[in-house]
């Protein structure tokens, strides 16, 4: 593996820079509901294909589009009036050997409805969706570059040349960003505050030592009676939430939620997500696969969720970048923090990379760790050719 590098981190920490901003968009946000239905229709795909090919095919369905609909909500109740549309599109094989996805609409419509009705609890699928299906064969080239590997029962081969990133630990103020978004979005708060829905957004500021987080908060209207109900109880909901990230964390942090209400207009829907009306929705514009948007942190652009997970190194280079830095981290108790760049060539095997280059932070001698990182990263690149069943099982986040 001559083309792994170990060397030192040559930057300032995250942490210790003056200022610091981190952004998660929740569940229930259009952006991350592209996402999460790109990458349901991938697993979809791929488990339709072991089943009646043995063998996963060719597919790229990274392209999906929300169009937010029309609601008019009201305390104690509400309606949508005009659904939100979700189209969804890509590449994919759909006839082979005779045997065909004969009733595509319906598949990908199954898919849509199945996660929304699991994760978006007032969001009917069925009379606030309407689903578009676009699914085409892919490129003659790309088809056959994904099938060589497969006739000769090799590695499989880069289908793009793109580059990987990933990090570890969390500071403290991405912590306290993922975490608040994770309580808000979890059961148990649910239970007690059936009014929070799904579409969430917090944005984390550091000044020096000082941490602040805006949460974007949309309530469900049906369960909250009038305005003053609805600012007690996002009082109640603030205090909580501040409680437990400060218990969390074992330091103070500032919380808002929803800073543009006032007397008249706040922030109500229907559903529980601003797509019913306040937004639109897009595949690889929220979340990167550690599920943050790190702009002070290197990231990678690309739109992991759809992608197929066989070849596709924009998806499987950034977990495994994840997982390379988590892991040097973990193992290796000398280090600090570490980052992880790999980058692929199109058409050569996905586990022989032009570069991965692991910058580790410590305070030791980098010479005396180096070759347990090398190691570490050696063995992710020789498991990568399996990475797929983790995604299929779900295992690795791509929002």
């Amino acid at each position: 593996m001559k083309n792994i590098v170990i060397t030192p981190t040559t930057f300032e920490p995250v942490y210790a820079q003056q200022v610091e901003i981190v952004e998660r968009k929740g569940t229930g946000h259009p952006d991350t509901i592209c996402d999460y239905l790109g990458e349901e229709l991938s697993v979809a795909l791929c488990k339709w294909y072991l089943e009646n090919f043995g063998a996963i095919m060719h597919h790229n369905v990274d392209k999906a589009l929300l169009v937010g609909g029309r609601a008019e909500p009201v305390f104690g109740g509400g309606e949508v009036i005009e659904p939100i549309e979700i189209y969804l599109v890509g590449r994919a094989i759909l006839e082979k050997d005779g045997k065909e996805l004969k009733n595509v609409q319906e598949f990908v419509q199954n898919v849509v409805e199945k996660w929304i009705s699991e994760n978006l609890r007032n969001l009917d699928p069925k009379k606030h969706i309407k689903v578009h299906a676009k699914l085409k064969p892919g490129s003659k080239d790309l088809v056959e570059l994904f099938e060589r590997f497969q006739k000769k029962g090799e590695v499989p081969l880069a289908n793009d040349t793109s580059f990987g990133v990933g990090f570890a630990p969390f500071d403290d103020l991405e912590r306290a960003v993922y975490q608040t978004e994770r309580f808000l979005n979890s059961s148990e708060i649910k239970k007690e505050h059936p009014e929070i829905g799904e579409d969430i957004k917090v944005m984390g500021v550091r000044f020096g030592e000082k941490i602040r987080l805006t949460v974007a908060l949309a309530f469900v209207s049906k369960y909250i009676k009038n305005e003053d109900e609805y600012f007690a109880k996002k009082e109640e909901i603030l205090r909580k939430t501040k409680n437990y990230i400060q218990e969390q964390l074992g330091r103070e942090v500032e919380l808002f939620i929803n800073t543009a209400d006032t007397k008249g207009s706040v922030y109500i829907t229907v559903t529980g997500t601003s797509a019913e009306q306040g937004d639109d929705g897009q595949v690889g514009r929220g979340n990167r696969v550690n599920g943050l948007i790190t702009p002070y942190r290197p990231m990678s652009l690309e739109a992991a969720a759809g992608k197929n997970p066989i070849s596709h190194v924009g998806k499987i280079y950034n977990t495994v970048a994840k997982k390379i830095s988590e892991r040097v981290v973990k193992e290796i108790e000398e280090v600090e923090e570490a980052y992880c760049y790999i980058v692929s060539q199109i058409g050569k095997p996905i586990n022989e990379p032009q570069v991965l280059d692991v910058k580790i932070r410590t305070k030791k001698n980098l010479s005396a760790i180096q070759e347990l990182a090398r190691k570490i990263a050696e063995e992710e690149l020789e498991r990568m050719p399996d990475v797929w069943k983790g995604f299929l099982e779900r295992r690795y986040s791509v929002a």
